[in-house]
């Protein structure tokens, strides 16, 4: 008997540590988390192709390098300047060597006197920016802006949940020398739960606010990816969307292809360029300004001492009624929860169930029968129905709420009697 009384209470304590421990996976599972490159240090020139030869292997290698060094700097110099690449100056290589931090190599093929490649250099952002004409280098910046990656493949939306090529190409995406101050997730933690695929049609100001305030940004950018798969590892086609603020505002897209799976890497780093780019144009076009909802509202005023004894409620018997209020557009249910609460004689009105697409269920307390309660909405434009018992049934006769009726007429003031003839103003008999 004292076994079975520790029977159940024992498998309680064990079905809740393996709740736990199955959350616990969840978070923190090794398929997550990818950690977004510094380069606040350094500036970055991609893309540059070479294919030189040489004796051997290695001076062809060698040549390779310093030719890229030469078309990099030019490359940066026109683009910092914003000019053709034909009017960007050359430097000595034992200038170069001093102010290039490192080349990264994107492609190359060796052979035994020939080497082609594709390369990017990292330019020291302190010591290149004495030769780029820029005073350390630094652009003009945007306020913070919190980065989330969506990507869209096989109907699933992923942001940062899972590790990805899209979220990959983000992290190794390198900003130093874009306008835009993008605050990058790593994916670690409670990045997760905050900042996801969910999170981005949330249309809550609050909770917006939270999670830019934790993350030290000032504003949200989306950027999504659709990936569509001819057939696993085929070629592949992919939709990119950038957005911008909480309600999700198109900034721009564009569509990029790959020819196999091994080429969609590729195609996300392209695209995160192409989207910075557009980011970058909607900043100078000011179209990346911040909405005001995600400020902190005024404090309420503070009350006033009323000045007169309040008047008592009325002493009759409140009722309770449920209103269904059937409506397309979440404006319907709004403007019927503020009809309700202007009722004369309405004391509260609770949301029961709220289906902005559907039928909305709100419990009220009112005071006077349901008739009453019936013929005061229906004056205010809705279509009532009531089903004889305590539901009162509202919908609007349009897909939109009912317009406010008008103010009544003010009264025309009555003509003053005028006196009898022959009688003198202001004697009456």
């Amino acid at each position: 008997m004292l076994r079975r009384r520790f029977v159940a209470p024992l498998l309680l304590l064990l079905a809740v540590l393996g709740l736990t421990a199955i959350v616990y996976a969840q978070l923190e599972t090794g398929d997550r988390g990818i950690l977004p490159i510094d380069s606040s240090g350094t500036l970055e020139i991609t893309g540059l192709h070479v294919d030189v030869g040489g004796a051997d292997a290695q001076t062809a290698r060698y040549a390779g390098w310093r030719i890229a060094q030469r078309q990099g700097f030019r490359a940066l110099w026109a683009k910092m300047h914003n000019v053709p690449i034909e009017q960007a100056p050359n430097l000595p290589d034992s200038t170069l060597d001093q102010i290039v931090s490192s080349i990264n190599v994107e492609r190359e093929q060796i052979g035994p006197n020939r080497y082609i490649a594709d390369l990017g250099i990292l330019f020291d952002r302190a010591r290149a920016g004495e030769f780029l004409g820029v005073a350390g280098g630094e652009v003009q910046r945007s306020q913070p802006m919190l980065l989330i990656p969506v990507t869209v493949t096989a109907g699933t939306e992923t942001s940062v949940e899972l590790k990805n090529a899209w979220q990959r190409a983000w992290a190794q995406f390198r900003t130093s020398q874009s306008p835009i101050d993008y605050v990058r997730v790593s994916g670690l933690g409670v990045d997760p739960m905050l900042v996801n695929a969910a999170q981005t049609v949330r249309p809550g100001r609050a909770w917006w606010r939270n999670v830019i305030d934790l993350y030290g940004a000032a504003d949200i950018l989306v950027a999504e990816v659709q990936l569509q798969r001819l057939y696993p590892g085929g070629p592949a086609r992919a939709r990119f969307i950038a957005r911008h603020g909480p309600d999700n505002q198109v900034v721009g897209g564009f569509t990029l292809t790959a020819a196999n799976s091994e080429a969609i890497p590729a195609m996300m780093a392209q695209g995160v360029q192409r989207m910075d780019q557009l980011f970058s144009q909607a900043l100078a076009a000011g179209a990346l300004s911040r909405d005001p909802s995600l400020n902190q509202p005024p404090p309420p005023p503070m009350p006033e001492l009323p000045l007169e004894k309040p008047i008592a409620k009325p002493t009759n018997t409140a009722n309770a009624f449920q209103v269904q209020v059937t409506g397309k557009d979440v404006n319907v249910y709004n403007f019927a929860m503020a009809h309700l609460k202007t009722v004369p004689g309405l004391d509260s009105a609770t949301p029961q169930l709220i289906n902005p697409s559907g039928t909305s269920y709100i419990l009220v307390t009112y005071h006077g029968p349901i008739s009453q309660l019936a013929a005061a909405l229906g004056g205010r434009g809705w279509v009532v129905e009531t089903t004889g018992g305590n539901v009162v049934k509202l919908r609007s006769a349009t897909d939109k709420p009912p317009a406010l009726p008008p103010p009544p007429a003010p009264a025309q003031a009555q003509p003053a009697p005028q006196p009898p003839a022959g009688q003198p103003p202001g004697k009456q008999e």
